[in-house]
């Protein structure tokens, strides 16, 4: 599998505290990676750097074999979906799907067909003229996602989607955005402090703390091998007080008739 992109030796300094510690990952072609961690762990400063809206201290980003550690965002074919979707209220769903391609010469001419295919593509259609406060929360991530979609980025990075969204509503746009990515091929950066989310939707998964990878494998090599005290208490400790937590209400066996599967 080709490698998307390269980190070399990131460093981040915020008034002389050193918040990322020389960090070194590459994200393959095609990949969904998730970063999990706790809150203040650098999640967030990974993603504002990649995408070009922070310089880092020190350190390289390569994309394609190509440094772009200082080129501006526009330059960079990432595209962004933020926790809290960043809509236009006074825009229906297609204007404000439309509106990401009016400052892209290559696509602004067909501004409007690609804006109905996406949105199509996300199951919004019957919604395409109501505004962003006529929908649900669930429904807004996936209008953000939709405009980010439209302007057809290499590298999608989701800075905690869905941590302001009812359980409900996160295990269906899960499936949604695993769904996207499979069918549109893009390589998925996904920020997150959800163990269970991280494990359901990656291919890897980097666990940090203090700034520092505690480690970068698959889902399944990390449960299987965790590789230290950190990640053993943070990731699969607390995946099993939820299994546990939950197993004592959910009985073995067939569902009960007319349940639905």
């Amino acid at each position: 599998m080709a490698v998307k992109l390269e980190i070399h030796n990131l460093i981040q300094v915020f008034n002389r505290y050193e918040v990322l510690h020389g960090l070194n990952f590459s994200v393959n072609d095609g990949e969904f990676l998730s970063i999990l961690g706790p809150s203040g762990c650098g999640k967030t400063t990974i993603l504002r750097i990649l995408i070009g809206l922070l310089s880092p201290t020190s350190g390289r980003i390569v994309k394609d074999g190509n440094d772009i550690t200082a080129a501006p965002p526009s330059q960079r074919n990432m595209g962004i979906v933020f926790q809290n979707y960043a809509l236009f209220q006074n825009m229906s769903v297609l204007g404000n799907v439309e509106y990401a391609l009016k400052f892209n010469k290559e696509l602004k001419n067909r501004s409007r067909s690609i804006a109905e295919n996406i949105i199509e593509h996300v199951g919004l259609t019957e919604h395409i003229l109501k505004k962003p406060y006529k929908l649900s929360g669930g429904q807004q991530q996936r209008v953000a996602i939709a405009r980010t979609l439209a302007c057809k980025p290499e590298i999608i990075l989701f800075d905690e989607p869905m941590s302001a969204l009812d359980a409900a509503t996160r295990l269906l746009l899960r499936g949604e955005i695993k769904r996207i990515q499979e069918q549109f091929s893009t390589t998925m950066i996904y920020i997150t402090h959800d163990q269970e989310e991280a494990f359901a939707l990656s291919d890897r998964i980097m666990v940090m703390d203090n700034g520092t990878i505690q480690q970068l494998d698959t889902p399944e090599m990390i449960a299987a091998n965790p590789a230290n005290v950190y990640v053993q208490e943070f990731v699969i400790s607390n995946l099993r007080i939820k299994i546990d937590s939950l197993a004592k209400y959910v009985q073995p066996g067939p569902l009960p008739s007319g349940t639905a599967q």
